[in-house]
């Protein structure tokens, strides 16, 4: 529905939520890229929500926020807004010197009026509201190192090395005997992430990360590094786990990112890395949906893993 003062009403689930300005237009075309409005950025979130909110609920929300659009001034914003509706859950929890009260997403409703502020990119914490200190996701976060300028100085990514260093990571975590699930970022790179049961705190699951990032970075000093300054790095990609610690985030799965052609944050099967069309960037919020409907995870992320077997197993190869 769309109301007289430039608003669109939308219902999700048992609400109604005003769009406001929803031809507003927030990732603009050009190139290879198509445009897309508010109201494109709503009814994907419309449709995404089956798929996405199991990713998001009760989880404390960081939001990146573009009110003029991906060309305009963007921020991040972790405190809940006063004027936000009441039927929108909170978060309160501890940082240095006081407390921090962030968004939760727990139905479409939110994910549409998220989409009306703007919020382009949802980032997670990887622990839920009621266990803050306790993460239930271990990520490593695989970013490509940089090629050579293309013409005019246009940067490039080696996104092959992406593909290669997910493929050990895999291999050593299967050894591991942990389930894992790889995501394309969106933006870069991809995401490779383990389910856990909760039960460990951040510092020994960050402590598992760096860990077994040091022993693949070991085994392929050519290829991969753990090294966190950049002109350490070389042409190796980073192992980085930084975001396995208390009040980090990662992007969640099924949100959209904010570059040309609103690209997508998409869970995928492990035998898509063999696919030659596969890139960070593949998805878009024009065709996520449909890949989001072949479960490519499958009641993967249920099976929350203690880490103390593979601790063991882990310490075993590292000799």
């Amino acid at each position: 529905m769309s109301g007289g003062d430039g608003t669109r009403r939308v219902r999700a689930g048992r609400r109604t939520v005003e769009v406001h300005r929803p031809d507003k237009v927030l990732f603009p075309g050009g190139g290879d890229a198509k445009e897309y409005t508010k109201g494109d950025l709503v009814d994907y979130h419309r449709a995404v929500a089956p798929f996405m909110l199991p990713h998001l609920r009760g989880r404390p929300l960081m939001l990146e926020r573009h009110p003029d659009g991906i060309d305009g001034p963007t921020f991040m914003q972790k405190n809940t807004p006063e004027h936000y509706p009441e039927w929108i859950p909170r978060a309160e929890v501890t940082k240095e010197g006081g407390t921090v009260r962030h968004t939760v997403c727990d139905d479409t409703a939110t994910l549409v009026y998220l989409a009306d502020q703007a919020s382009i990119s949802l980032h997670r914490w990887l622990s839920r509201a009621g266990s803050v200190d306790h993460p239930d996701r271990l990520v490593f976060d695989l970013d490509p190192p940089p090629l050579p300028e293309g013409p005019g100085g246009t940067p490039r990514d080696d996104f092959e090395a992406v593909r290669e260093a997910a493929r050990l990571l895999g291999e050593l975590l299967d050894e591991l005997e942990l389930p894992s699930a790889l995501m394309t970022t969106g933006s870069r790179g991809l995401h490779v992430i383990v389910p856990l049961n909760g039960r460990h705190d951040f510092d020994d699951v960050r402590g598992f990360a760096r860990d077994v990032a040091d022993l693949l970075a070991a085994a392929h000093p050519d290829r991969l590094t753990t090294a966190a300054r950049k002109k350490e790095r070389g042409e190796r990609l980073y192992l980085d786990i930084q975001r396995n610690a208390y009040a980090q985030t990662a992007v969640a799965p099924y949100t959209v990112r904010p570059r040309p052609g609103a690209p997508v944050a998409t869970p995928i099967t492990w035998d898509r890395l063999d696919d030659p069309e596969l890139h960070a960037r593949r998805w878009t919020i024009a065709d996520a949906v449909e890949q989001a409907r072949t479960h490519p995870w499958s009641g993967l992320l249920d099976r929350g893993r203690a880490l103390g077997p593979a601790r063991r197993r882990l310490d075993a190869l590292r000799g």
